[in-house]
């Protein structure tokens, strides 16, 4: 097999997984397994993420009184995780292949420690040969501490383990520049840095998952500005994952990488928007020192306002003179050391350009 990538992670949505009716689709998982042990035969690593687990349990349990949306998400994902990973484990078996089971939630990611814990435990599992098999823990995971849905946790697994590749399967092709129901429709087959692509993404979410392609491409525009190639591509499809290592012709979206490469620090920064303590309001002059391609901090003197309260090496959003968003970064120093600092020449930088990424 000619090989393109040597690791690569692959995120298996919800709708791939069930069916019409919500029962797991074990024909499909069985074909997902065999492909993917394929390629890990090939000397390909691996990582799997992999939604189902709600999905699957909805159609074991039945509850006797009406259960709101988290305790829906808690039951169904409690039982059905246990059904998707056994199940996972006897296809793999048969193939020879052992795999792990790894659970985690959005605020394993949040200090730069946890996120090198979770690094490492994977990087293990790969050296010995074991595939790693992760999904959000649902069980404890509540809403306002939830990943989008798995394809934000496949964009941070991606990145975190210096993937090659990220395939999204999802149940359509890719992304098409008109509606996917419309026979003249196409599949966009390539989409470069900077496209616009606001006129072709449906806003609705998928029946079984908690994203849409908005989220899908919003997390693969990010991801492969780190450098790292992300294929949006059709799961039901008959050996798709083969086919798209093995650069088959076969409809697939490709979202080409960039060829600018960023630190491990910088690509954890990039995913932890969503841990934010603060807000840095710069200048325009500081705006425009760092849209440009210089390597630059954020100094006290660009910096116009300090909103909310933060410690020494939290996550703080950049924000310029109209609101808009800028980058973010790691702060050097507390929020009320900074707005002592704030405006003065000759004070270290609050944000050191190591530890900032510019959107």
């Amino acid at each position: 097999m000619k090989q393109l990538f040597t690791r690569v992670a692959v995120k298996i949505g919800s709708n791939v997984l069930t069916r019409r009716d919500g029962t797991l689709d074990v024909t499909r998982m069985s074909a997902l397994v065999d492909q993917i042990a394929e390629l890990h035969k090939a000397g390909i690593e691996i990582i799997l993420v992999s939604s189902g687990a709600v999905a699957s349990g909805r159609s074991e349990i039945h509850p006797g009184k009406k259960l709101d949306s988290v305790d829906q998400r808690q039951l169904f994902s409690a039982v059905g995780q246990a059904k998707l990973i056994n199940r996972y484990y006897e296809l793999f078996r048969e193939h020879g292949i052992p795999v792990g089971q790894v659970l985690t939630m959005k605020e394993n990611f949040s200090t730069r420690r946890h996120y090198l814990n979770q690094k490492n435990c994977m990087t293990v599992m790969l050296e010995n040969g074991v595939i790693p098999i992760v999904n959000e823990n649902d069980t404890i995971s509540v809403s306002e501490l939830m990943f989008t849905d798995n394809d934000e946790l496949s964009g941070l697994i991606a990145s975190m383990m210096d993937a090659q590749a990220l395939i999204i399967l999802s149940n359509i092709d890719g992304i098409y520049n008109g509606p996917p129901a419309d026979p003249s429709s196409q599949v966009i087959r390539e989409i470069g840095q900077g496209r616009d692509l606001s006129s072709y993404i449906q806003t609705t979410k998928s029946s079984f998952g908690r994203g849409g392609m908005l989220t899908k491409t919003s997390i693969a525009r990010k991801v492969a500005d780190e450098g790292i190639t992300v294929i949006i591509a059709n799961g039901k499809r008959d050996n798709i994952l083969v086919d798209i290592i093995k650069n088959e012709d076969v409809p697939y979206t490709r979202f080409i990488p960039s060829s600018e490469p960023v630190s491990s620090v910088k690509k954890w920064i990039a995913h932890s928007e969503g841990f934010a303590k603060g807000e840095l309001h710069i200048n325009d002059c500081a705006t425009q020192i760092l849209s440009s391609d210089k390597a630059a901090s954020i100094l006290p003197i660009g910096i116009t306002a300090v909103v909310g309260e933060f410690e020494k090496d939290d996550i703080v959003r950049i924000v310029d003179s109209e609101g808009n968003p800028v980058g973010i970064g790691k702060a050097d120093c507390n929020s009320g050391q900074a707005r002592e600092a704030m405006g003065k020449h000759g004070k270290r930088p609050v944000v050191h350009y190591d530890y900032l990424y510019i959107e």
